[in-house]
């Protein structure tokens, strides 16, 4: 009876570990779920700007990558690409926002040469 039992004990202690091994913790899971929402985030903040495009579509890519990998019960995958996703999300609000700033910052300079111009000519 005692043979039975430690086959038990120990197949039950087997699937555990297996189970366990591909598991997904839940720092990876909160890491996948915040990537989730700055790329969504990003996505509404760009719309169709230009600015940023490619790095927000390597960013959707990479969370794809990242819930794949979940699905697979790979936590080291799906962390790296989750981590992935949010650096590219980031990034690309951050030239997105390059873009607009550098935009303003060449119209004000395009008003200071209207004004200097004027200036010049002597026009009140």
């Amino acid at each position: 009876m005692n043979k039975y039992l430690l086959a038990i004990v120990g197949a039950g202690t087997v699937a555990l570990m297996v189970g366990c091994g591909g598991s997904i913790s839940p720092l990876t899971k909160e890491r996948v779920t915040r990537s989730e929402n700055t790329v969504q985030q990003a996505t509404q903040t760009l719309g169709n700007n230009e600015a940023g495009a490619i790095e927000l579509q390597r960013a959707k890519d990479n969370l794809s990558q990242a819930k794949q990998a979940i699905e697979a019960e790979n936590d080291k995958r799906a962390n790296r690409f989750a981590q992935q996703a949010q650096l590219d999300a980031e990034l690309a609000l951050a030239k997105a926002d390059t873009a607009s700033s550098r935009k303003a910052a060449d119209e004000v300079l395009a008003s200071i040469e209207v004004l200097r111009n004027e200036a010049a000519r002597g026009t009140p």
